[in-house]
């Protein structure tokens, strides 16, 4: 059985936990949190997981890493090192971080060749995506290695040409999330009305197709020349910026609409998976493969 390290037991590090689990991998979970064994027999009950405070010791002998730590580089230097002194030369060590570089996470590190960006979206176990993001001094073999994992893991990797702070999924989410508040702020329209009208429309249609082929479809049969030439020659509206002195204002609007606290985040996140579950096969997205004979 391939044996995976999962460093972090967050959101994100469970989650990876129980995807690798469900597919038939052993999995060590590392985190100095007091409760990880309460964590871990709650979350994770019923599969191949054991927990431990010593990363070394995690990391001994392990196959692939998926590192799900803090998002600050002193504590990627950190993890990082440690990962490379404890694995042996051909293990992936790959980070979920949400926008910081290989690069900069593998510097002055002996194993930059073997650190990799596996930046997975909320929650890695359902979203298919996995945004692969090599830096300069990655090998193509780490890269090729990590897009097997994932795909065997029945996600979809996508390789990125070069590293770019934020990566590709970040950078869209962070010009779509600027102007969702801006248009709250200036009294357009409010916190809930927002997504459901994204729900109801460019939700829907990302779900199936994406923005480039929609442009396509929506220009006919003369295609994405023919949307541009009439109805996009009339977007030359500014878009307008958040005011970032009036955030808190956006925030109080969603907290009155969703509530906070435990109870709201799990009848929350019971609602998303519910929802993805529902939507991920009739689009095609393949589930975690059963155990194969290669990770006996």
């Amino acid at each position: 059985m391939a044996v995976v390290t999962i460093v972090g037991g967050g959101v994100i590090g469970v989650s990876w936990a129980r995807l690798f689990g469900a597919a038939g991998w052993e999995v060590r979970i590392s985190d100095p949190r007091p409760d990880l064994g309460e964590l871990v027999a709650r979350e994770l009950a019923g599969l191949p997981v054991t927990a431990t405070d010593d990363l070394a010791a995690a990391v001994t002998g392990a196959d692939f890493v998926q590192e799900a730590g803090p998002e600050r580089m002193e504590a990627k230097e950190q993890i990082f090192a440690t990962l490379a002194a404890h694995t042996r030369d051909d293990v992936v060590l790959a980070s979920s971080s949400s926008s910081l570089l290989p690069s900069a996470i593998g510097e002055g590190n002996a194993a930059a060749d073997r650190i990799v960006i596996g930046h997975p979206f909320n929650p890695p176990e359902l979203m298919p995506l996995v945004e692969v993001v090599p830096g300069p001094r990655t090998s193509a073999g780490t890269v090729d290695r990590a897009v097997e994992v994932y795909r065997e893991l029945g996600k979809l990797p996508i390789r990125l040409r070069k590293e770019i702070p934020g990566f590709v999924g970040n950078r869209l989410q962070k010009v779509f999330n600027d102007q969702c508040f801006y248009l709250v702020q200036q009294g357009v329209i409010g916190v809930k009305d927002l997504d459901d009208l994204v729900r109801a429309s460019l939700g829907l249609r990302w779900a199936t197709i994406g923005p480039f082929e929609s442009g396509v479809l929506g220009g006919g049969p003369e295609g994405m020349r023919h949307l541009l030439a009439h109805v996009g020659s009339q977007m030359t509206f500014e878009t307008g910026s958040p005011d970032p002195a009036r955030l808190g204002e956006v925030l109080d609007a969603v907290e009155q609409a969703y509530g906070t606290g435990e109870s709201a985040y799990e009848r929350l996140v019971a609602l998303r998976d519910a929802r993805t579950r529902s939507v991920l096969e009739p689009l095609g997205w393949p589930e975690p493969p059963a155990v194969d004979d290669h990770q006996q």
